[in-house]
């Protein structure tokens, strides 16, 4: 029986970088982390220790800094560059993945006016790219995470099976909340607005949640599946992950109160964990290509 390498890749993780566009007295952040994974014939440096055709990890970090002296701009250009760089640079390295989570800040507001140069952090929301470049082709897998929703009411749950170990109650009036993680590939690589469209798939996706009158979060994770590929033509298929956020209707009975839906306990854990992907009925099986190799499911 023979013992061979199989798929590797490596790189540098969680890359940190600000940068502040000083033209003009109004300032623009961009805050970002980039981890950087490189592929090709490594052979020798696994089975033997030469590392001619290693690029240091430390080199694909410094080539992070020294790319952002241009701009980031979107992190979706700003991912292809690096990844057609490295491999357009160095004749063993075959395929690049770069993958950039954007952290959002918004201007402090003083007297009502948004600051030129003063800021406070968002939310845990970010934005996220992963863009594959292999053998000249180029993938782009786009998303959010961390986009907390609730609605506190038209969302029900029964129906269920019921077995000994059972103990929820069925319910037609419940609070749904949820963390989104969305990641949508696109079809292309190139002749996309990614501002633009990252903003339309977002609004979609919390329209949808607000407006779909819920039977299950499996049905409203579909939903909003379904509206991004009907208003969003450039993406080919989407891949979601919604953390049920349990809220739990408090018993007052001990203390001679009613509850009429009104307080409930707030639980962080555990958590039903609902995932799954909507895609085009006519895209090919095989079509994503490399754009999900090596990322996590969700």
């Amino acid at each position: 029986m023979g013992i061979t390498l199989g798929p590797n890749q490596y790189g540098k993780a969680e890359v940190r970088l600000v940068t502040v566009d000083r033209q003009g007295p109004v300032h623009h952040l961009k805050d970002v982390t980039v981890s950087t994974s490189l592929r090709g014939s490594l052979e020798r440096t696994h089975l033997t220790g030469d590392n001619a055709d290693v690029v240091a990890t430390d080199t694909q970090k410094n080539t992070v800094y020294a790319f952002a002296a241009d701009g980031v701009g979107e992190i979706e250009d700003f991912a292809l560059r690096l990844a057609e760089h490295f491999t357009g640079s160095f004749e063993h390295i075959t395929g690049a993945r770069m993958l950039i989570s954007e952290h959002g800040w918004n201007r402090i507001d003083v007297d009502g006016t948004p600051h030129d140069h003063a800021f406070s952090r968002g939310g845990g929301e970010e934005r996220t790219t992963a863009v594959t470049v292999q053998d000249g082709k180029a993938w782009v897998v786009s998303g959010l995470t961390g986009l907390t929703v609730l609605k506190s009411t038209g969302s029900e749950f029964h129906g269920f099976p019921r077995d000994e170990y059972t103990t929820l109650a069925e319910t037609t009036d419940r609070i749904l909340a949820t963390a989104v993680t969305a990641r949508w590939r696109y079809s292309a690589a190139s002749g996309i607005n990614w501002a633009q469209s990252f903003d339309e798939i977002r609004r979609t996706l919390l329209e949808t949640f607000a407006k779909k009158h819920s039977l299950s979060l499996q049905q409203t994770l579909y939903a909003m599946g379904e509206a991004v590929l009907e208003a969003r033509p450039e993406v080919a298929e989407i891949r979601l992950s919604l953390p049920n956020k349990h809220h739990f209707l408090v018993d007052l009975s001990p203390f001679g109160l009613s509850n009429e839906n009104e307080v409930f306990h707030a639980a962080d854990r555990p958590y039903g964990l609902i995932e799954g992907t909507v895609i085009r009925d006519d895209e090919p099986a095989d079509a994503a290509g490399l754009a999900w190799y090596s990322l996590p499911e969700f």
